[in-house]
C-alpha cells in the first residue's frame, strides 16, 4: 500500500468523507446514535464536531484513507469516528490508523490509556480493536446514550 501518514483533518476534505457514509445505517455505526441523516454539509460538520476536538485524517499520498478523532474522556484517550475509505478497507490501515491516534494523543493529552465505543454487530471492527489490546469494560459513568454500544479500553496498545 506503500506510506501512510497521519494529518490535521482537513475541512475541505468533507465531501469526500461524507461519500463513504451513503445511508443511515453506516452513518450511524460510524457517527452514534445522534448523528443526523440524511446530512448536510453544514449538519454533518456539526455532528462530526470537528471544530472542538482533535481531528485527524490518514492520509497516503493525496488520498483520505483514513479518519479519526480523540479526546480525553473518563480519565482515558478516547478514540471516536474512527473510518477507513471503503475501497481501502481489508489492507491494515484501521489498525494503523488506531496506532497513529493512540500515538499522537498520547503526545498530546500525557494519557497512555485507551478507550472507544463499538456498536455490538460490528465485528471487524471489534477484532480489530481487540487484536490491538482493547478489551470490553464496564463504562464508569452513566450515561444512556451509550447503553447499546461497546465501551473498549486498553491499558497499553499492542503494535
Amino acid at each position: 500500500m506503500g506510506a501512510v501518514q497521519l494529518q490535521r483533518f482537513d475541512a475541505a476534505r468533507l465531501p469526500e468523507l461524507m461519500r463513504w457514509f451513503p445511508d443511515a445505517d453506516a452513518c450511524r455505526v460510524w457517527g452514534g446514535p445522534s448523528f443526523r441523516f440524511p446530512f448536510t454539509l453544514e449538519s454533518f460538520r456539526l455532528d462530526t464536531r470537528m471544530d472542538s476536538l482533535s481531528t485527524w485524517g490518514l492520509m497516503h499520498g493525496e488520498t483520505l484513507a483514513g479518519f479519526g478523532q480523540y479526546y480525553l474522556r473518563a480519565g482515558r484517550c478516547h478514540l471516536g469516528r474512527l473510518a477507513i475509505a471503503p475501497a481501502l478497507r481489508g489492507r491494515g490501515l484501521g489498525g494503523t490508523l488506531v496506532r497513529e491516534l493512540c500515538r499522537a494523543s498520547s503526545a498530546d493529552l500525557g494519557i497512555a490509556t485507551y478507550s472507544l465505543f463499538v456498536l455490538p454487530g460490528n465485528e471487524r471492527a471489534i477484532r480489530l480493536y481487540e487484536r490491538l489490546g482493547f478489551e470490553p469494560a464496564r463504562y464508569p459513568e452513566a450515561e444512556p446514550a451509550f447503553d447499546d454500544c461497546i465501551y473498549m479500553v486498553a491499558e497499553s496498545l499492542r503494535t
